[in-house]
């Protein structure tokens, strides 16, 4: 009787990778874990599972639509559908045992059911970077912020990005001056003008405002240009005394000028206050950043500032700052147009190619390469030589050693360069010497 063969797949929404697809992204994950430590942020890591009770406790609308639950015996439970909720409840829980400000990093898995559709995945990787307070937080962080994402998008090869800045309480209190009521609202609305266009932002700002000056008010107020100082001195200027909006502006000029002294440049970051981030958490600075060359990408990291980070688990006020890079699609997009060179990704330096099955000397070349910290793998199967260097090729690897009589009798190795076909007899010191100072 045959066994009944299934057809291997996966579920949609998730993504796989080859191995050198995965070293490529090991090798953007490894740069973003890095600046992040750079910086001073130090790694937790959270269960993928949580109990309902605690995912859910602030949850709604099409967020809980869209979480993964699950029931084990009388226990319910859920997966977790990013980072930021199972952060609230880790402060919370741990509050005694960590040191405030806490500066934490996370890069995990997390779970949303979303409508698949090109891009869009429904297991991710999200990697946050955040600072929490023990009821008070220093704006100046709301400028460190962003300095590592610059750090990040720097060291993975992009020059013309920029990042978004703005503060909520700026278009909030704006918005309270002209008697609108319904700000939330409009600020959600006003989050969607880059994705929508102004035309169809009127259109649904007619829903909460009522006169069409009041609407071109805001639009007006929406795309001020100028420079960052030039926006800031308009808002200065500005006849509104609401307090929230001349709070927000003397926070946005502080992270302004510390923005400057985290070194980014002028080119790379910039003052808008179309960018509100339409979450209802966020309650200061927010942030989007977005890729010159690659429009297309949408905003490849974002996040900001909340005052209450963990109200449904303390009573102690818990305020932060942090940012977000949604890691799976921002590398779905870096495949899809091309900008991960994968013949260039291999975890190994050389492969040993010992021309018969007399291994011995071959693996003593690979125990002397690793001590040197070269990494360094060696053919063990049979077959034609042909055969072993296709497979060397397969796997992009950069250099091959090959072993036959002649090598071993002279204590040599054969070395291959298989960028551009050259070869030399060295000393296995001498090998060592040319790997490293690639």
């Amino acid at each position: 009787m045959s066994t009944k063969i299934t057809k291997p797949s996966i579920l949609p929404g998730f993504m796989e990778l080859t191995p050198r697809e995965q070293v490529a992204f090991n090798n953007v994950y490894d740069v973003i874990r890095r600046n992040y430590e750079s910086f001073g942020f130090l790694p937790i890591d959270t269960p993928i599972i949580e109990k309902s009770e605690v995912l859910l406790a602030k949850t709604g609308g099409d967020t809980e639509k869209q979480i993964y639950t699950l029931t084990k015996g009388s226990t319910e439970m859920a997966l977790r559908f990013d980072l930021t909720v199972p952060l609230a409840r880790y402060v919370a829980q741990h509050m005694e045992e960590i040191a405030f400000p806490f500066k934490r990093y996370q890069i995990g898995k997390v779970y949303r059911g979303e409508r698949n559709q090109r891009g869009r995945f429904r297991e991710f990787y999200q990697c946050d970077v955040d600072v929490i307070g023990n009821g008070a937080l220093s704006i100046v962080n709301d400028a460190q912020i962003p300095s590592t994402i610059y750090k990040i998008f720097k060291e993975l090869g992009f020059d013309n990005f920029k990042i978004r800045i703005n503060n909520r309480k700026i278009l909030d209190g704006f918005l309270r001056s002209l008697n609108i009521d319904n700000y939330i609202e409009v600020l959600r609305v006003v989050d969607k003008i880059e994705k929508i266009g102004e035309a169809k932002v009127r259109e649904e700002l007619e829903e909460y405002i009522i006169t069409s000056e009041g609407i071109d008010e805001v639009i007006k107020f929406i795309t001020i240009e100028g420079s960052n100082e030039e926006k800031i001195q308009f808002l200065k200027n500005s006849s509104v005394t609401n307090e929230r909006f001349l709070e927000g502006v003397e926070e946005l000029e502080t992270v302004n000028k510390y923005i400057k002294a985290f070194g980014i440049p002028d080119k790379n970051y910039v003052i808008d206050f179309k960018i509100t981030r339409g979450l209802d958490y966020y309650t200061g600075t927010v942030y989007e950043t977005f890729l010159d060359d690659y429009p297309e990408f949408g905003s490849v990291c974002s996040g900001g500032r909340y005052d209450d980070l963990a109200q449904f688990y303390t009573d102690k006020k818990l305020p932060g700052v942090g940012i977000s890079i949604g890691l799976t699609r921002l590398f779905w997009s870096f495949m899809e147009s091309n900008i991960i060179d994968l013949d260039s990704n291999s975890l190994i330096d050389v492969l040993v190619i010992p021309m018969d099955e007399d291994f011995d000397y071959g693996i003593e070349v690979c125990n002397q390469l690793r001590q040197s910290e070269i990494k360094v793998d060696i053919y063990l199967e049979g077959g034609k030589f042909a055969k072993k260097m296709k497979y060397a090729n397969k796997l992009a690897i950069p250099y091959v050693i090959i072993i036959g009589e002649d090598e071993k009798t002279s204590n040599k190795i054969l070395l291959k360069n298989m960028e551009n076909g050259e070869q030399q007899l060295v000393s296995t010191k001498e090998c060592i010497s040319i790997l490293n100072s690639r």
